[in-house]
């Protein structure tokens, strides 16, 4: 099965990316960031946390080569909008029949740094985490859309390849049911150039690779969005101090969660949580609803 392509640049709508999500699970966003600036910006922000991590002991699921860094709002040089719309849809953010919008909130970030030598992960799917047993599809349009849990993106800071440990995911794992398992002789590798995304439905099968070279690192910026209803996989509250959120934008504030699921999932004292950051009180929507 085919992975389609999208250049950033000429085609930001998110309506052709939801499509090949729908289809295949996955899609290359080549062009996401074009200033090299940025991404040289972030690699000399986030390169002494990466030097600080260590490897995890009787852990197999991460080589020890792999270094990981996370909480990382800061690092976000954000095209939101397409990003938003796309897991807007794919979750499926409406609760019907009152149409009152949960909207996606962030689940992680972590940055990935898979040095030489590193073996290659299991396939697996990232929707375990939310316990999503999914039944087999013969299409993604049998079942409405909202039944993924999360979608995924990671914007490769260095050129990601087959040979130093590219993402490999199997197209159309997202139809799959809980008895299939996946085969290796199906995987897709998504070889970027730094700047370019990949993006993908939690639902599918996918695995960092072998870095098979002698001195070369796989470096990808990851975050995921998870539905406005589910429990983060990175608790957004606890690994920022309020003092933190405030200096970020609003924007941002929202999207790690401090802003109501609506109709009212997650008031503080029956108000917006956001109006915690805001000592003025004046933020749309004084009230949950």
């Amino acid at each position: 099965m085919a992975v389609d392509e999208f250049d950033y640049t000429t085609n930001p709508k998110a309506d052709g990316i939801v499509a090949s999500l729908v289809h295949s699970g996955g899609c290359i966003i080549r062009n996401l960031i074009t200033d090299y600036n940025v991404l040289e910006k972030i690699e000399n922000d986030v390169r002494p946390h990466i030097e600080a991590d260590r490897p995890w002991i009787g852990v197999d699921f991460c080589p020890p080569e792999t270094r990981r860094v996370m909480e990382n709002r800061a690092l976000s040089p954000k095209p939101y909008q397409t990003i938003l719309c796309i897991a807007m849809y794919v979750l499926d953010c409406c609760a019907r029949p009152t149409v009152l919008v949960s909207e996606p909130q962030l689940s992680n970030t972590i940055v990935f740094s898979i040095g030489p030598g590193a073996k290659r992960q299991e396939l697996h799917r990232d929707d375990s985490i939310h316990h999503n047993k999914l039944p087999e599809l013969a299409s993604y349009h049998d079942c409405r859309i909202g039944r993924d849990t999360s979608v995924g993106l990671s914007v490769a800071g260095k050129k990601p390849t087959k040979a130093n440990g590219a993402t490999r995911f199997i197209p159309g794992s997202h139809l799959w049911g809980e008895e299939r398992c996946p085969d290796e002789d199906l995987a897709y590798y998504a070889e970027l150039q730094p700047g370019d995304a990949f993006l993908m439905l939690a639902s599918c099968y996918h695995g960092g690779s072998a870095n098979t070279t002698a001195d070369e690192e796989r470096l990808v910026y990851s975050c995921f969005m998870t539905k406005g209803f589910l429990r983060q996989e990175e608790n957004q509250y606890l690994v920022n101090s309020l003092e933190q959120v405030k200096q970020y934008p609003r924007d941002v504030q929202k999207l790690i969660g401090y802003s109501v699921s609506k109709p009212f999932l997650g008031w503080v004292n029956l108000e917006d949580p956001i109006k915690m950051l805001y000592n003025d009180g004046k933020v749309e929507g004084n009230g949950m609803r």
